[in-house]
């Protein structure tokens, strides 16, 4: 809005005498008293808001609001497709060592990549591991069986479960009830295969064979003559904390009481 102008008084009119000359007659005692106009104050103006200029949208489209970008959710992973095995071309196989429990071949192969290769292995029969149990007074904390022994290879004792070598020709699930009750004693009502893995698949051959045995009847332990075996029952939690804290550095035992474990709490809610 414009300021407002403030008012201006008007001036005095001058005599007559100064005014005009030709009227000399007049008195000059009486002046012309002229009334002083009153000051007139300017209206204010009253001002009239701007009008917000419009502007023109063009015809036909609107204005887009910002999209806001959405986290893309992950897509979720698919089982992977079994591929028909390939096998390697076997051109040629030596034993470069042969001892009591295993023996050393030297193959030379084409690998299914194309590529000609020299590889050592390790041959063994296989061997069972056996995930004895009892649990008749909780099934979600059994007890477990554990065995300690002297391992020179390792360097140290180690908590295991029991295990052992398989015979030529011999049935995995006969090896591990022979296994069992030779190192424990133990006899086992219900037997369970729970896995199959390759502890060292870079250069040995072995494979291990995992059971789960339960409702176990003691008897006398009749161990092999080199080995020194001392075993115990262990409630399953506390296997868990042992391996936790580093206390079991055994592979079969570790791979095989995590994995039981997992299905015990699966079957109970956990």
């Amino acid at each position: 809005m414009p300021k407002t102008k403030k008012a201006v008084k008007a001036a005095e009119p001058e005599t007559a005498e100064a005014a005009a000359p030709e009227i000399a007659t007049v008195v000059k005692s009486e002046k012309a008293k002229a009334a002083k106009p009153k000051a007139v104050k300017p209206k204010k103006a009253k001002g009239t808001k701007p009008k917000a200029k419009k502007t023109a949208k063009p015809k036909g489209s609107k204005a887009a609001k910002p999209k806001v970008a959405k986290a893309a959710k992950p897509k979720a992973m698919k089982a992977p497709k079994v591929i028909a095995e390939q096998k390697a071309e076997l051109l040629s196989s030596e034993v470069v060592f042969e001892g009591p429990l295993f023996r050393v071949l030297r193959d030379r192969l084409i690998e299914p990549g194309g590529s000609e290769e020299v590889r050592d292995v390790v041959r063994h029969n296989g061997s069972v591991v056996i995930l004895a149990i009892d649990n008749t007074k909780s099934k979600k904390n059994p007890w477990v069986v554990i065995e300690r022994q002297y391992r020179h290879a390792a360097g140290h004792f180690l908590w295991e479960l029991p295990a052992g070598k398989l015979d030529p020709g011999e049935d995995a699930l006969q090896g591990a009830q022979r296994e069992l009750e030779e190192e424990t004693g133990y006899r086992a009502k219900k037997w369970k295969p729970l896995v199959e893995y390759y502890p060292s698949p870079g250069f040995v051959g072995e494979s291990m064979k995992v059971f789960t045995a339960e409702g176990l009847v003691a008897g006398d332990p009749h161990p092999e003559e080199d080995e020194r075996i001392e075993f115990r029952l262990v409630k399953l939690s506390q296997v868990i904390k042992l391996i936790e804290k580093g206390a079991i550095q055994d592979g079969k035992t570790l791979s095989s009481v995590l994995l039981y474990a997992r299905k015990v709490a699966g079957k109970h809610g956990k």
